[in-house]
């Protein structure tokens, strides 16, 4: 669950983020660096979103609800069940 919690809180970081380098880009055209600022905390954002996914991923905390991933669950149940 914390986990999830930590996914969303970074995404969220991430679109606030985005604004107010646009923002700082509009408002300051370019003459000082708290647009290239806003893009490091971005970056370094994204990569901390990127890492927590794919352990969400490995450690299996985090799933797929697409269709054709549970047509593939399925299919593995039933060679499972199988003797």
């Amino acid at each position: 669950m914390w986990l999830k919690v930590v996914i969303v809180v970074l995404f969220i970081g991430l679109v606030i983020s985005l604004f107010s380098g646009l923002f700082f880009l509009i408002q300051d055209q370019g003459k000082t660096m708290r647009t290239w600022q806003s893009l490091s905390v971005r970056l370094a954002l994204a990569v901390l979103l990127m890492g927590f996914i794919v352990y969400g991923f490995y450690t299996g905390q985090l799933g797929s609800k697409a269709p054709w991933d549970q047509r593939h669950m399925k299919s593995d149940a039933v060679i499972q069940q199988a003797p």
